[in-house]
């Protein structure tokens, strides 16, 4: 039997519990606390300033300045990273081993705009312009300045780049393909191989099954891992990459590259100096309790 609550001001919610009339005033908040959760004529004030469920699970929006941006919950899981001997197009550096993601965490449902780098960083490098395009022309160590900012602001939050295996998992969405969309895919679903020999606005083609728009292609996506040749098999949770190295994950593909270079598993690096018109970011979000990222 579910709790309720009815006509008060609360700074968390608790999993199932149905609220009534109540005025949530939340600075941060997990997809675990929602758990058979109802609400009814509530609302939301604080970071945290809107929610939803739909056909793709949960989501959550927060308002930097004049910018809203809409965050999926990525809830806990185990996969299998990495693709089979089999795949058309694979490389050496994917060797197929199972990963478990422990925690949940909140994933920005588009890589990050223009408009939102803007308002957090005050400047556009981007060659492309446009206010929901990709931001692009950025560093990793450019990206690392652009979540430290908005944690400056959002202090309840850990503003931070996925992890390798966090964005393998979020981007498969269930599935074990080549692509989120299946074996294959075309130029209606996936900005690759010239399609548009630019990249394209953020939510322009289709999301994958838990709501991630562009994982595949349009622009690489910097991870907060360094970069190892050879995955360390032995670390099934909450996988990592090494502790020191020279160069930076990069994922996803980009409007440049042929199919094969923007499949599921496929992987890229760069030193975290460096920067091209065909790389941007996605951010996720996580209370300050979630155990850190290197």
């Amino acid at each position: 039997m579910k709790k309720c609550v009815k006509s008060k001001s609360l700074k968390e919610i608790e999993p199932n519990t149905k609220y009534m009339g109540c005025t949530f005033y939340l600075d941060s908040a997990d997809g675990e606390d929602f758990v058979g959760t109802e609400f009814d004529n509530c609302s939301f004030r604080g970071s945290f300033s809107n929610w939803g469920r739909d056909e793709y699970g949960l989501w959550m929006g927060f308002t930097y300045k004049d910018m809203h941006q809409i965050m999926r919950w990525i809830r806990p899981g185990t996969f299998m990273m990495g693709s089979p001997e089999t795949e058309k197009g694979r490389y050496e550096n994917e060797t197929l081993h199972q990963v478990t993601i422990s925690r949940g965490f909140w994933l920005a449902e588009t890589v990050c705009t223009q408009k939102l780098w803007e308002a957090v960083i005050g400047n556009n490098p981007s060659k492309f312009k446009g206010k929901k395009f990709p931001v692009e022309t950025v560093s990793w160590d450019d990206c690392k300045a652009f979540t430290k900012k908005l944690n400056e602001q959002m202090k309840e939050w850990q503003c931070c780049l996925p992890t390798e295996a966090q964005w393998e998992y979020a981007c498969r969405a269930g599935t074990t393909t080549a692509f989120s969309f299946g074996d294959s895919i075309t130029k209606d679903e996936v900005n690759y191989d010239y399609s548009y020999n630019e990249s394209v606005e953020t939510k322009s083609l289709p999301c994958n099954n838990w709501g991630l728009y562009e994982m595949h292609g349009n622009v690489y996506e910097w991870c907060s891992d360094w970069y190892r040749r050879e995955y360390d098999i032995s670390i099934t949770v909450d996988s990592v990459g090494p502790n020191v190295g020279s160069y930076r994950v990069v994922r996803g593909g980009s409007w440049y590259y042929s199919s094969g270079g923007v499949r599921s598993a496929y992987r890229y690096w760069f030193k975290p100096g460096y920067c091209n018109h065909r790389t941007g970011f996605r951010f996720c979000l996580k209370s300050q309790s979630y155990p850190k990222n290197k």
